[in-house]
Order: C-alpha cells, then structure tokens, then sequence
C-alpha cells in the first residue's frame, strides 16, 4: 500500500509523532492507520524506559486558583530548552485543571499518563515531582503569583470573619504583596508554633555557646539567647517576617492593620511554594 505525505501528517496530527517516526509505524504496518498508532504507542513506551534513569533538574512550576480550590504543580525535565516548549507548558497547564476538576490530591496513573505521551513525542525524561492542593473554604481566600519563566509559584491563604472583603481592592493588593513577599523571601515556616521543637532546641544550644563566650552574666546570657532567638524567628516565619512592602511592622501586624481599616477580622492561614527543580515549602 503506497504512503502518502498526506497520510503521514495524518498520523502525526492525530499522534503527535515526529514525520520520519510515523513514516517507519506505517511501513512497518504495511500501511494500517490504526496499527501505525498502536505501534507509535509502543515505540514510546520503550523510549519512555530508556529515559526514566535521566536526570530532571530542570523544569517549572504551576498554580491554578478556581472558587474552592488551588493547586500547585512542579513538572520537570532535562532540559532548560523543554521547560520553554509550548507542549511542555500546555501539560503543567492540564495537569493543573485536571487535578481540580476531578479532586485529585497526589499524582496519580491518569496524570502520570499525561506526562508520558508528552514523553514519547518529545523524547525527554519528565516528571510529575510535586502537587500541592489547598481547600479554599467559604470565609477564605487564596493569592498566587507566578515569578519569572515559571521558576518559582506562589500560593497564600487568607480567612476573614467577612470574606466579601476579599472583593475589596485595598484588601486585594495587600494580598497580592503577600504572594510577593513569599516569592522575595521564601519564610520556611507560617508562625513559630510550626518550627518543630528540636530545632528550636538545637538553635537555643548553638545560640548559648555564642553568648557563653562573650563572659557576661548567666542573666545577661539569658537574655542575649532569647534575642538572638527571636531574630532568628522572625527571619524564617512568614507571620514575623518584616513585610515586603512596609518593614516597619511584621506580615502579621500589617494584615491586623488592613483587616482593621476595612472593619474585619484578616488573618493568613496558610501558604506554599514550589520552585523549579529545588525544594518546596508549606504548612
């Protein structure tokens, strides 16, 4: 059976295949449509399990925000020229929808799917590395930013005693700034009440041999440890950090501030941050 150009775009358009990929699939099916696209699904299989052992370190980061829910997704690859590919960015896009339309909370067969059929078209390693969901409940409100080429994605959850606040523009801007203000300083905890104790422990021990040796009083020891503790808290919890955008007060004084001059109750609830090929955080 002759193959015609027309008969390999075919295939291609259905398949995403490269031309000379669907060219071999359909000599090799002597001409069958539907065995070509059977043995393409084949051929990208097995380049999907020659590719697993590749290094991901690079890649970009997704956040979606729909009315009761939010979610952030880390899609990696080997290559920065990928992280660019219109594919590549429509998948971390669809993985984004998905996940909320059908409530999924962990990467699963359906989205691993989605990642390996771009796989067998582009013939890169990828990865499904993170998915962070949030609820968003009826008195909350959640602010995301996207920074750069999708490098680093943001997500902040805020709570109001009157959640038609969050329609207000000063309030909107001030969360805004939040989602900003973790992009600029990536805080590692929400408050202190999440800094696990050991840590804190180990810091009070590193911080008591440094006072120690400035040969001061016990009291006057005492008190230089709980300072140099407290700075230390407030450079990595999120609510005691000095906000980004007036450092004269902390992110939790300047929320109190904002909730107060629109006569409401605003706290931040909750955040999380995803970075391109690095670590994450949330609470």
């Amino acid at each position: 059976m002759a193959i015609t150009a027309d008969v390999v775009k075919k295939l291609r358009d259905i398949t995403g295949a490269g031309m000379m990929d669907c060219k071999k699939a359909l000599t090799q099916a002597d001409g069958d449509f539907a065995a070509a696209e059977k043995i393409l699904k084949e051929m990208g299989l097995a380049a999907i399990a020659k590719r697993q052992d590749r290094a991901t370190d690079n890649g970009r980061v997704f956040v979606k925000v729909q009315k009761d829910k939010a979610v952030l997704v880390e899609l990696t690859c080997e290559t920065d020229f990928v992280s660019s590919n219109e594919q590549f960015i429509a998948l971390g896009e669809s993985i984004c929808t998905v996940a909320l339309e059908k409530g999924y909370r962990e990467s699963n067969d359906e989205l691993v799917g989605m990642v390996n059929d771009l796989i067998a078209i582009i013939k890169e390693n990828m990865s499904l590395k993170q998915l962070v969901v949030f609820d968003i409940a009826a008195d909350e409100y959640a602010s995301s930013y996207i920074h750069g080429n999708g490098a680093l994605a943001v997500l902040v959850m805020f709570k109001s005693d009157k959640p038609e606040i969050f329609s207000l523009e000063t309030v909107k801007e001030f969360t805004n700034d939040c989602a900003l203000h973790v992009a600029a300083f990536t805080p590692s905890y929400l408050d202190t009440s999440f800094v696990d104790a050991d840590y804190i422990k180990e810091q009070t021990e590193i911080f008591n041999v440094q006072a120690a040796n400035l040969g001061k009083p016990a009291k006057v020891v005492e008190g230089i440890v709980k300072g140099k503790l407290n700075k230390h808290l407030s450079e990595i919890c999120f609510l005691k950090q000095p906000f980004v955008k007036d450092d004269s007060m902390s992110v939790e004084k300047k929320a109190a501030e904002i909730g107060k001059s629109v006569g409401a109750k605003l706290e931040i609830v909750n955040y999380a941050f995803l970075r391109a090929g690095a670590a994450s955080c949330s609470n």
